[in-house]
């Protein structure tokens, strides 16, 4: 391909850079002159900005400290190694925005997350990654459960709501079936443990299993009737369950369940511990 031709298909757009500058002064209902700018090594400290547009800007290691972010408008914006130290924000717009190696509060999350789901949840994704790069473990849990929470809701109403996204999205009863079975799966793996999030649910899924393995030892070999068998056999059930014990009245086929359901457990508490000391 020739360049004449080339030019011809590819043409340059209004995106401006700007470098090494600071912001003087506050600056109010502004929607045109700040929009689509590359901002490298901004500055700014104490300085409110008040309805302004900074639509599919990149702030590049800017350093924005103590400022007010009132109504602003940052739709697909991209955040690059900067530093938004005390910085509030306050109804501003955060569709499609990214962030990478940027210091900004966790605030953020609860109070300008996107109304719309999918966009909730891609938005809490951008930010775990962002303060995982930073190893700020505290702000990456809270990230992870807004980001679950979004997502349970969009795969809940990809199926079932009546919305004209969702319809165009997933109409039809094979689509719409596919995202039952996917929020089912959602369901299922955060009542077990959580998602990979939770030790206290997947403990509680153990006692369950513990439970169930209590009941079934009393019923094919006990009094039903009698408390005190359901209770001995809950005390023999960790030894059945790790494998000590294997007594005569459980089939091959219930133990070698017990035998899969324990390997899986493991699995997952290695998975999940891993995951919770890889953000230390």
């Amino acid at each position: 391909m020739t360049t004449e031709s080339s030019n011809q298909l590819i043409v340059k757009g209004n995106r401006e850079e700007i470098k090494d500058h600071y912001v003087p002064r506050n600056i109010e209902n502004e929607q045109q002159n700040l929009r689509f700018k590359v901002f490298i090594r901004l500055n700014a400290k104490g300085v409110r900005f008040n309805n302004v547009s900074f639509l599919h800007c990149v702030f590049e290691g800017c350093y924005i400290n103590s400022c007010v972010f009132d109504s602003c408008d940052f739709t697909g914006c991209r955040f690059v190694a900067s530093n938004f130290h005390q910085t509030r924000f306050a109804g501003c717009d955060f569709r499609y925005a990214t962030f990478e190696r940027t210091h900004i509060d966790s605030e953020i999350l609860d109070s300008e997350a996107p109304r719309e789901e999918n966009l909730r949840m891609h938005f809490s994704r951008s930010l775990r990654m962002n303060y995982q790069q930073l190893g700020d473990a505290k702000s990456v849990n809270k990230a992870i459960s807004i980001e679950l929470g979004a997502t349970s809701a969009y795969l809940y109403k990809s199926w079932i709501s009546k919305e004209t996204y969702y319809k165009e999205k997933y109409g039809g009863i094979l689509k719409s079936s596919i995202q039952l079975l996917r929020w089912i799966e959602f369901w299922l793996l955060h009542a077990i443990w959580g998602n990979g999030e939770s030790i206290l649910k997947l403990i509680r899924s153990l006692a369950l299993v513990l439970l169930c393995i209590a009941v079934y030892a009393t019923l094919t070999n006990g009094n039903s009737m009698d408390l005190s068998q359901y209770w001995n056999n809950l005390s023999r059930a960790p030894a059945i369950f790790l494998g000590v014990l294997s007594p005569t009245n459980f089939s091959t086929g219930v133990l070698s369940v017990i035998t899969g359901t324990k390997l899986v457990s493991i699995a997952l508490l290695t998975a999940l511990l891993v995951k919770r000391f890889s953000r230390r």
